[in-house]
């Protein structure tokens, strides 16, 4: 694939992209694309249409201004923000930080913008890829090889499936949109969680087995859909809908590729541009106000050098902070630590390149990690555990977790219960501050009652309704049809 130049002046951006990404369309409000623009203008090439699917990333990692940061969208690290907030990993400084510290109250109001961003950028990701599939198949072009179509299309396929897992996990059920013609989306209504989940599987099975094998049709730049990302997201999809089976046979085969995927020893690579620990990492462009920064590390990091101890946005609880078990490398090499208020406090420091250190216009060292090895080794540990009951076998995985971290073997002597606490415990301090993770775990293990309303930030608690963002109130005024979530 082209360097990130490409990815801005794409003909995605010409064409396409009008189609979609105007910041007052709402998704039931936006209209039926031209065929003009889909099939003759962007998808009468190889080229073309490689530029139209590239542009879907771009718009993930971006919004529509050179000015992102995490707050921008779900791709752009909104979703590791609010998802870490209402876990409990990270805790907003100032109450009343662009409003987010309701999320550490678990006080979310109905009508709060960010599920409005979430559910809006995650439909932009929805309708671009319905678009590139629909352009693709509408498309004569002789110009248009079939390599490239079926590829293309299951590049769609497993974006459109990646952005339906947040949707679902965020939001209940939520319409399933799979065209672009307004006509039959303008009245939909709110899909069956388990529908949707089956649609993400039958999108992820088809994706894997058209996507490439390896990185080379990239450049060997890990920012494109592989078959192993699909394989990836299908092993965590498994593990989330109790097929604990299929979930290990998914985990076995991304592990298995070492020539391609391994754990980074040094903790402090893991998170680079092409890590070999990365399946997929979106990336930035460094033209952007935020420069060589991920849009996430740009919002969260402090604005000047953090040996300054200066304020910052968000900090680790100490619940969180606490978790982690002596030595662990993770908490030295991941954390940063200072003297806030006369208190060690410590805040996420993955990503090294934040707003006092980035560069501009030059090529990015960090991208932003979506999906990365260390996962599949939790998710074969756990699907090991609750499946067929091999906890020595799931032991060997979170040991080596926790090899890389710097800590010891875990005693073969634990019992059932106490392996799936190990394995809630490493994937808490494994994936804090990442995609929400800790969020969504707490949640599909029925442990997000019991563990959050606990926590003294939150009491006294509002309720279990707010384990759900509201539908956004505009989406309802504009569709009767859609309905909100109870509590709301």
């Amino acid at each position: 694939m082209n360097n990130k130049r490409n990815f801005i002046t794409s003909i995605f951006f010409t064409g396409l992209l009008v189609l979609f990404c105007s910041s007052c369309k709402k998704l039931i409000e936006i209209p039926q694309p031209t065929d003009s623009i889909t099939t003759t203008k962007v998808f009468a090439t190889d080229a073309q249409a490689n530029s139209a699917m590239a542009g879907v990333y771009t718009q993930m990692i971006h919004d529509q201004t050179n000015t992102v940061s995490a707050y921008s969208g779900f791709g752009t690290g909104l979703t590791m923000l609010l998802g870490s907030m209402c876990a409990n990993d990270l805790i907003a400084t100032t109450v009343g930080t662009q409003g987010s510290s309701n999320y550490n109250l678990n006080r979310i109001n109905r009508n709060d913008s960010y599920p409005y961003t979430i559910w809006s950028t995650a439909y932009h990701t929805v309708y671009g890829a319905n678009a590139v599939i629909e352009g693709i198949e509408a498309s004569t072009s002789t110009m248009l090889h079939d390599r490239f179509r079926k590829s293309l299309t299951a590049e769609a396929k497993f974006l459109r499936a990646f952005a339906y897992f947040y949707l679902v996990n965020l939001f209940g059920d939520v319409p399933l949109v799979m065209t672009t013609d307004f006509n039959k989306t303008v009245n939909m209504t709110r899909t069956p969680k388990q529908e949707v989940y089956s649609q993400i599987i039958k999108d992820l099975t088809e994706a894997k087995a058209a996507l490439p094998v390896d990185f080379s049709d990239f450049g060997q730049e890990r920012i494109r859909a592989s078959k192993w990302a699909a394989t990836a997201l299908l092993a965590r999809v498994y593990l989330y809908t109790g097929d604990y089976a299929d979930a290990v046979t998914q985990s076995n085969e991304v592990i298995s590729h070492s020539e391609l995927f391994e754990l980074i020893p040094e903790l402090n690579d893991v998170f680079l541009a092409n890590s070999k620990e990365a399946i997929w990492q979106l990336q930035q462009n460094s033209d952007g106000s935020q420069g060589t920064a991920t849009p996430e590390a740009f919002t969260i990091l402090p604005s000047k050098n953090p040996e300054g101890l200066p304020s910052v946005p968000y900090v680790l609880s100490r619940e969180l902070t606490d978790a982690f078990e002596p030595s662990d490398k993770r908490k030295t090499n991941w954390c940063w630590s200072g003297i806030r208020n006369g208190q060690l406090t410590y805040f996420p420091y993955k990503y090294k390149i934040g707003s006092y250190n980035r560069e501009m216009s030059v090529p990015p060292t960090e991208y932003y990690m979506v999906l990365r090895l260390a996962e599949q080794y939790l998710i074969r540990a756990e699907a090991r555990t609750l499946g067929n009951g091999q906890l020595d076998m799931a032991l060997a995985d979170l040991n080596q977790i926790r090899h890389r971290a710097g800590l010891d073997n875990l005693p073969v002597t634990l019992s059932r219960n106490e392996v799936i606490r190990k394995i809630e415990q490493e994937r808490e301090v494994e994936f804090f501050a990442e995609w929400g993770h800790r969020w969504l775990d707490l949640k599909r293990t029925g442990r997000a009652h019991d563990v959050l309303s606990a926590v003294p930030m939150k009491q006294p608690w509002t309720g279990d309704y707010q384990l759900l963002y509201p539908i956004p109130p505009t989406e309802i005024t504009a569709n009767s049809k859609l309905t909100q979530n109870p509590g709301y």
